[in-house]
């Protein structure tokens, strides 16, 4: 059978292409995906329901807010302890300090008594009522000593600012006695490492 040349698939021959199927396939493919990019390009996106609904997504702001909740909870907790803390060590140290006073005037009332009786025993000769008011003193010396109470008579020592108060000065005997104190006017007390009064003396100088 000739062949007819006026169809040919040799596209130098001249003659008309004849579409094959293969050919025809192609062309219908390029044509939908054209209509589905039209069709795409034409739908209004904000209209079409997002399957990510904002009711369904965790939100970022609230999650910070209950954190912040919670932080200031635990500050406030925190805070509320310490201050309970505070106050329990203050009524502790209110009630140590209570203590310690109530045991110091408990060793005192013997004094007291003694010198209740000193006092109104009006027939006591003097001699026996000066023993008697020595006896006293020294018990009370006693006690006051015992709860740790020291007193300062620094007569004889070198001057020191820090426990004595120089309200006179005498003539320096020698050079060597220079900043000594001469006399003690009133002693002072100590009560164990915290001055309670500075002894009140007399210093020696060296006059110019």
């Amino acid at each position: 059978m000739k062949s007819d040349s006026r169809y040919s698939n040799d596209p130098d021959s001249g003659a008309a292409s004849i579409h094959t199927p293969g050919g025809m396939a192609e062309a219908a493919a390029a044509e939908g995906l054209a209509a589905e990019v039209a069709d795409l390009a034409s739908t209004d996106m904000a209209a079409t329901p997002s399957s990510r609904q904002e009711t369904t997504q965790p939100s970022f702001g609230e999650g910070r807010d209950a954190e912040l909740e919670a932080g200031r909870e635990r500050y406030l907790r925190l805070a509320a302890e310490f201050d309970n803390y505070k106050k329990r060590i203050a009524r502790e140290r209110t009630e140590q300090f209570d203590r310690a006073q109530g045991a110091l005037i408990g060793r005192l009332l013997d004094v007291v008594d003694d010198l209740d009786r000193v006092s109104n025993d009006t027939n006591t000769p003097a001699d026996a009522l000066r023993e008697a008011v020595e006896m006293i003193e020294r018990k009370l010396r006693k006690e006051l000593e015992g709860a740790g109470l020291e007193r300062i008579d620094p007569t004889g020592q070198p001057f020191d600012p820090q426990l004595h108060e120089a309200v006179a000065v005498a003539p320096s005997p020698s050079p060597d006695r220079d900043n000594t104190v001469s006399a003690t006017f009133q002693s002072g007390y100590r009560l164990k490492s915290t001055l309670l009064r500075p002894a009140r003396v007399q210093v020696y100088q060296s006059l110019p």
